[in-house]
């Protein structure tokens, strides 16, 4: 009996190590190389918190024809929650993960072991490091304060955060619920940490030191005093969008948002611009996180795809970064320039995030939003 042991385990090592062996390889492989591998493979997964997934699809299936990207579109919060439900049922659904709110991702999913870090050799030497550890980020994105520019063509009717609790705006300020979404907690949370820079705002806006009233903090403050001054809660990032953005209003609200949906004005019949000079910012910039599932179905393709959204050769990143070289996101790759029509990230006034003070004190700031509805 202990000899079989001894050399079913011996099998089972050769099996892991066959199978680490066989993950390095991958990862050291060019897009042509694993090409045929994913063809062979015939289909790849993607979980995606933007819509932007479906632009992707058609783009990569069109420059790989026989590999199938089934693309869902589903927000970092659901993610994480279905990512850790499957995960905990011994069930891998998704070969890549596309995905926002880091300060939750890193803890509850990648050192929980669910997803791993992947950066395609071909653009390694085009992103900083700090973009490629501990996960890749394909661009940065932004919850910031918005406006309607055409019914303000002379720039934001908000020049200070604080101005958002006032009767002015009372009832007027519209966000995502910040319990359901976790980007909108994340800029809740930013605004804590930076209360030394909410506790001068306060001064400069209204003239004197601000009283907390029993806050711990004037970021504590600033968001009791958004929520008593009849803060809109929507379901979605579009709803925000319609109510601030829709042109032909007279007196539209000012909201909480994508810099990137800017993109859709056009389209969508919106008006939509970033208010950068507010004090002390707008809100909050954070990356895009593009990940592998631990153990993905289809290796090879998942690969792929993930080389696919980091875009190709030519100077905007081509079709798997066209939809997100848009004026609003940021593109990590130093090679690609920045979009014409956007601010440039040196002049770009939102608070980047540190995800690691932001998991510090995530949930504390939630208790408190959830006592504020």
């Amino acid at each position: 009996m202990k000899v079989l042991t001894a050399t079913r385990l011996g099998a089972i090592s050769i099996l892991m190590s066959t199978a680490a062996l066989a993950q390095d390889n991958l990862d050291t492989m060019t897009p042509e190389e694993l090409l045929p591998l994913a063809q062979e493979e015939g289909t790849v997964t993607v979980y995606s918190f933007t819509s932007r997934i479906g632009r992707v699809e058609t783009a990569f299936e069109e420059a790989y024809p026989g590999i199938d990207l089934q693309g869902f579109d589903i927000s970092s919060t659901e993610q994480i929650a279905r990512l850790t439900a499957e995960a905990q049922a011994g069930v891998t659904n998704a070969d890549v993960i596309y995905v926002s709110d880091v300060p939750v991702v890193l803890p509850a999913l990648l050192e929980a072991g669910i997803i791993a870090n992947y950066v395609p050799p071909r653009v390694a030497d085009r992103v900083s490091a700090e973009f490629q550890s501990p996960l890749l980020a394909q661009r940065l994105s932004t919850k910031v304060l918005m406006y309607n520019e055409e019914a303000n063509p002379e720039g934001s009717p908000i020049t200070n955060l604080w101005q958002l609790t006032t009767d002015d705006w009372r009832g007027r300020v519209v966000m995502v619920d910040p319990l359901q979404r976790g980007d909108y907690l994340d800029l809740m949370t930013e605004i804590v940490l930076r209360s030394g820079e909410m506790d001068e705002a306060y001064e400069a806006q209204f003239g004197q030191a601000i009283d907390l009233d029993g806050a711990a903090n004037a970021g504590e403050r600033f968001i009791m005093d958004l929520f008593a001054n009849d803060l809109i809660l929507v379901g979605s990032t579009d709803d925000v969008n319609i109510a601030v953005g829709a042109i032909g209003q007279e007196n539209p609200p000012v909201g909480f948002t994508s810099y990137s949906d800017r993109r859709d004005n056009e389209d969508e019949g919106w008006a939509l611009q970033v208010a950068n000079g507010v004090e002390p910012a707008p809100g909050i910039i954070f990356p895009a996180i593009l990940a592998l599932s631990t153990e993905p179905n289809n290796p090879a393709a998942a690969r792929l795809v993930i080389d696919f959204l980091m875009g190709d050769e030519t100077e905007t990143g081509g079709p798997g970064l066209a939809p997100f070289y848009v004026a609003g996101d940021y593109v990590t790759r130093t090679d690609i320039p920045p979009h014409p029509d956007a601010v440039p990230l040196d002049d770009f006034t939102a608070w980047r995030i540190t995800p690691a003070e932001t998991a510090k004190i995530r949930a504390e700031i939630g208790d408190l939003i959830l006592t504020l509805q």
